[in-house]
């Protein structure tokens, strides 16, 4: 994390430049503040700052937005919403490459994203609730409480290749007509229409940790389980590309809490899916509720190879975890 008092920055550019370039994460953030308001943005730096790349203070002035343009993947206004609108309205070209831009007051009460809610904004104004702030979500598919295509995009630790395509796809969110997200192993060609979003994955190599709980299950015995889970492996957290389980389970605090703080997405399949990647050790579920065992069913559905890696141990009692490659 780094901050910046006096406003110097590198010509290094952000993260916004292409479509094909993680533009659904804010990783390099700024935050412009007028001088009355730098306690508080120095905040916001202490609260969320190891969450990102490196963090910035901009002092405000007339141009500022101007003359950062592009160094950033998302703008936090420390300012009222109609003075961040006029300055940045002129200087938006595309959704793919604009940076993104959250407003906030000064007491912290509302984090409102103004531009680009699916690539950055929503994001951090999720952040800046953990601090307080109620998050403004205006997007369709957040507004609606459901997981739009660019958030599965950084669930599954992929990035969206061809931008244009996420109008119809985040409308068949909408509708509940998208189903899961399908996946090609190569090497081999695929044709798509306008209305196919392709996702591309952002590492070679990684391991997805296939989870199941009781109810109620909390955030360190999730983070617990799963650490324990891949002391078995050869992996560690940090190759950890997302958590798997099934929508039943989508809910659970503590799953959702522990994923947050470890910087993990949580991806969600149906029961079809988990139908389609049954594990070899039989779970009670199916015969009780008709649902095949989750954690190694998503395990192997989240894996690109769908290889089960390690079978399902069950850790605490609460906390059922299987390794997926």
């Amino acid at each position: 994390m780094s901050t910046d008092n006096d406003t110097e920055t590198d010509d290094s550019g952000g993260h916004c430049s292409t479509p094909d370039s993680d533009g659904e994460v804010a990783e390099d953030i700024a935050i412009v503040a007028f001088e009355r308001k730098r306690d508080t943005a120095a905040e916001i730096v202490a609260g969320i700052g190891d969450r990102y790349d490196s963090i910035d203070i901009l002092d405000y002035h007339g141009d500022v937005f101007a003359e950062h343009w592009g160094e950033y993947d998302c703008f936090v206004g420390l300012m009222a919403s109609g003075i961040a609108m006029r300055k940045t309205a002129g200087l938006l070209d595309d959704k793919w490459e604009d940076p993104a831009v959250v407003v906030v007051d000064e007491a912290l009460t509302w984090a409102i994203p103004l531009t680009g809610g699916h690539h950055g904004a929503n994001q951090v104004a999720d952040d800046l609730a953990s601090m307080g702030a109620v998050p403004a979500m205006t997007t369709a598919s957040e507004a609606a409480g459901k997981q739009g295509v660019e958030e599965r995009a950084k669930a599954l630790d992929t990035h969206v290749v061809n931008g244009d395509s996420t109008v119809a796809t985040n409308l068949a969110v909408l509708d509940e007509n998208l189903g899961p997200v399908a996946r090609l192993d190569g090497p081999q060609a695929v044709v798509v229409g306008d209305d196919v979003t392709v996702l591309k994955r952002n590492s070679d190599d990684g391991v997805v940790l296939g989870t199941g709980s009781v109810s109620g299950a909390d955030e360190q015995q999730f983070r617990d389980a799963w650490t324990a889970s891949l002391a078995a492996t050869d992996y560690d957290l940090d190759d950890v590309e997302f958590v798997a389980t099934g929508t039943r389970k989508a809910d659970e605090e503590g799953l959702l809490a522990a994923a947050e703080a470890l910087g993990l997405g949580v991806v969600a399949f149906e029961k079809e899916t988990l139908e389609a990647h049954e594990g070899p050790t039989p779970s009670r579920s199916k015969e009780l509720i008709g649902w095949p065992g989750i954690a190694e069913a998503s395990a192997i559905a989240g894996g690109r190879d769908n290889e089960l890696l390690a079978e399902k141990e069950r850790y605490d009692e609460a906390v059922t975890v299987a390794v997926g490659k």
